[in-house]
């Protein structure tokens, strides 16, 4: 078995990103366990010391960059496990679900990456079905299994990184619940090293921010170890309160925290809504992104937000990178 650091090729998929994939019947055998006492099949954990576990590009020759740590949104629908059980995770082992993964991440790579080193791991997320029952204590007791698997990866990140590197975490939808509950995993020591973290298309409630001091909302382009938040929307009553019913939000084109309206691609508004705090759109039809099960994409535009704003997002990793670095060679923490 190659061991992570041995193995940091990246191969980029052609295909396009949806959010969700078809639903996939099929086990790994041996490689996945029964929870007997219930109907639930569990996947076998990952093995975050094999580098099957992980995409990596190491895109930073001169050392000048970050650590981006990105975690994938979701890809599985419910599926039935070999012994007629249901499934609600994705299955790390199974070739298919992890290039299902593949497709988001190897996209997400081609923005984040150049300038930085980039590690992105597979884990079991909960599948959308999960999601569509828009209960909150459905999706909070199932994916705690999920984020289990993203700080254990994360762990093995951190245990294997140079940490005087500057970090940015960063995750779309499921991947944006995962860095909120890294924030609240990580240690004070390893918060010192974060640039910022990304939580693309999901939400940051009141409830996080008073069990984690760590979550900063950003409130500009260049200030560090703050969270940076955004939810799109055609209008404030799309908003589906299990995604995108957040405490604060930042607009990534003009990284404006009030109503300023910014302009993007010469012809799409962007504006933050300050009692919201989603970005409203106009402008941008977003007819890329298909409804899904009256769930998503059903007015607001979910399926955009790491594609959408990519071009201020990797401008925004070096603005706040060199501020990090600022700050460290000043002394400031």
């Amino acid at each position: 078995m190659k061991t992570w650091f041995q193995c940091r090729k990246l191969v980029l998929l052609p295909a396009l990103f949806v959010l969700i994939s078809c639903p996939v019947c099929w086990g790994q055998g041996d490689a996945s366990i029964v929870l007997h006492a219930s109907t639930t099949y569990i996947p076998a954990a990952p093995a975050y010391a094999d580098t099957t576990m992980w995409i990596t590009k190491d895109a930073d020759p001169d050392g000048s960059g970050a650590d981006i740590f990105y975690v994938v949104s979701t890809w599985e629908e419910d599926w039935i496990a070999p012994d007629g059980s249901t499934c609600h995770y994705a299955d790390v082992w199974n070739p298919l679900h992890r290039a299902h993964m593949g497709i988001e991440i190897n996209r997400a790579a081609t923005y984040m990456a150049p300038g930085n080193k980039f590690y992105a791991p597979f884990y079991r997320h909960t599948a959308i079905d999960t999601w569509v029952t828009q209960n909150e204590d459905t999706i909070s007791q199932r994916t705690r299994l999920s984020m289990g698997d993203v700080c254990a990866a994360f762990d093995y990140f951190l245990s294997k990184r140079d940490a005087t590197r500057p970090l940015i975490i960063a995750g779309f939808s499921q991947g944006g619940k995962a860095v909120v509950e890294l924030l609240k995993h990580m240690s004070d020591e390893t918060y010192c090293q974060l640039v910022a973290a990304y939580v693309l298309g999901y939400k940051v409630t009141v409830e996080d921010t008073a069990a984690c001091r760590r979550i900063r909302p950003a409130q500009g382009e260049s200030d560090t170890g703050v969270t940076v938040c955004y939810n799109t929307v055609k209008d404030v009553k799309y908003i589906k309160p299990v995604i995108a019913a957040t405490c604060f939000g930042i607009n990534p084109v003009n990284w404006r925290t009030d109503a300023t309206p910014a302009t993007l691609h010469d012809t799409i508004s962007v504006v933050l809504s300050p009692e919201h705090h989603v970005l409203v759109v106009s402008g941008y039809s977003g007819s890329d992104y298909k409804p899904y099960r009256n769930f998503i994409n059903v007015g607001d535009i979910h399926s955009c937000e790491p594609w959408l704003y990519s071009e201020c997002l990797q401008r925004n990793f070096r603005v706040r990178t060199e501020a990090w670095k600022r700050a460290k060679r000043q002394g400031r923490p």
